[in-house]
């Protein structure tokens, strides 16, 4: 990276991106967690426990099987397509969404055949929103500012999560409906906040193959790149394993013997960490050794579960999350700029779904996987192959895929670009 890049916070169009993702997330967060709320209390008044609660895996599982059977789908169109336009359809779902869950709330008729039908609608806008606006970023800043971009995007999915999901709490105590109707003004202003984004230079796709054939080129892509292949996997196996946050109101509840207010700190602990990390990146980017860096901070993760899952003092406890939330960040900064610098622009959406995917089944199936596990093992005992388990991925991926820890720089080699494409500016 040059030393003259641009912070990306003067570039007019980034600073749009940036809100609408803010805005976005903010929005995204809060209606989750209402949603799971209204889910349980209405199961509740027909249904036994451990059928109630069987419900918010069904809310989660409606949502993760759009993105599933959508992924080679989206990828494509976020190549093919004005991104920008991608990105403001999206949102216009999900405001959508996020309206009809307040007027239904408002008028008391809500039911669970209308969260279950706009948790799949969600799932969907979901899906084909997050190749185009992780695809979109690299259109909007020089390739050196990109890292750093990277990690302000990252500030703002911390700070939408833990503000959005905290906040939508303490809104709905005071009035059921009106959670969504903040998150339907947030979808607005994302919306008029991509609107405002102009044109901005991308690769365009000329390719006059069949969609389909297009559709796997991108699936051999990220088969045939080793860097991307294998960041994109250590990522899923690292925190498929090591995931604990399906498993934090039991250590809470039956390990630290806490309650509410201080299982909200241990819910909040990762973000926490997570969110300093990614504001010191987007003011002092890595520039050197970063596969190494990536692979150490991934066995700091693994040793932060194991610590965590050791622990029944609650300001370690606290402690080991934080950590475990900064180490996981430091390696998403470095995976996630490795895999937008190592792809070619034409390929970024369909390489951006495959991300996706695995980023949800790392942590919708992680969190199955940890309570298998835990009813299986123990639940101290889970925590603690989990985190085992991430450190022998990665000592395992620094064998298996050698180019990670031999990456000093983002600089990637020259990059193969697909039959015919040519360089345009979206038109407006």
């Amino acid at each position: 990276m040059s030393d003259t890049s641009i912070h990306p916070f003067r570039i007019a169009n980034f600073r749009a991106y940036w809100t609408a993702r803010l805005a976005m997330t903010l929005a995204q967060n809060g209606m989750i967690i209402v949603i799971g709320w209204q889910t349980y209390t209405i199961a509740r008044q027909t249904m036994p426990p451990h059928l109630a609660a069987a419900q918010l895996g069904l809310i989660g599982l409606l949502q993760f099987i759009p993105l599933f059977l959508t992924t080679p789908i989206t990828g494509y169109v976020a190549d093919r397509f004005d991104r920008r336009w991608i990105t403001r359809v999206t949102v216009s779902l999900q405001l959508a969404c996020a309206l009809i869950l307040a007027l239904v709330t408002q008028a008391g008729a809500m039911s669970l055949p209308v969260l279950f039908g706009v948790a799949v609608l969600l799932g969907i806008g979901r899906a084909f929103a997050g190749p185009a606006f992780g695809a979109l970023a690299p259109n909007l800043v020089p390739r050196e500012s990109l890292p750093a971009a990277i990690a302000l995007s990252a500030i703002s999915w911390q700070v939408g999560s833990i503000v959005g999901q905290s906040a939508a709490g303490t809104i709905y105590a005071l009035a059921p409906a009106t959670p969504y109707f903040v998150a339907t003004g947030l979808f607005g202003i994302a919306l008029v906040a991509l609107v405002l984004i102009g044109p901005v230079p991308r690769t365009h796709n000329a390719d006059t193959r069949h969609p389909l054939r297009q559709i796997v080129d991108g699936l051999i892509y990220v088969w045939q790149n080793k860097m991307v292949l294998g960041t994109i996997t250590l990522d899923l196996f690292a925190v498929f394993l090591a995931g604990t946050s399906a498993l934090l109101p039991v250590y809470a509840h039956d390990i630290l013997k806490v309650g509410p207010s201080e299982f909200g700190m241990l819910t909040a602990a990762p973000g926490v960490g997570a969110g300093i990390v990614a504001l010191f990146f987007s003011f002092r980017p890595i520039k050197t050794q970063v596969g190494p860096k990536m692979l150490a901070a991934v066995l700091v993760y693994g040793a932060a579960t194991v610590t965590f899952g050791l622990s029944s003092w609650m300001p370690l406890s606290l402690a080991a999350l934080a950590v475990a939330g900064a180490a996981d960040m430091f390696s998403v900064y470095i995976r996630q700029s490795l895999v937008q610098l190592y792809t070619p622009d034409a390929m970024r959406g369909r390489v951006g779904a495959v991300s996706q995917l695995t980023i949800s089944a790392s942590n919708e199936l992680g969190e199955a996987e940890s309570g298998f596990l835990a009813s299986a093992a123990g639940l101290v005992g889970a925590v603690l192959i989990g985190g085992g388990g991430a450190i022998l991925v990665t000592v395992l991926w620094t064998f298996l895929f050698p180019v990670i820890r031999r990456a000093k720089t983002f600089d990637p080699p020259m990059l193969p670009e697909e039959p015919g494409p040519t360089h345009e500016k979206e038109a407006a």
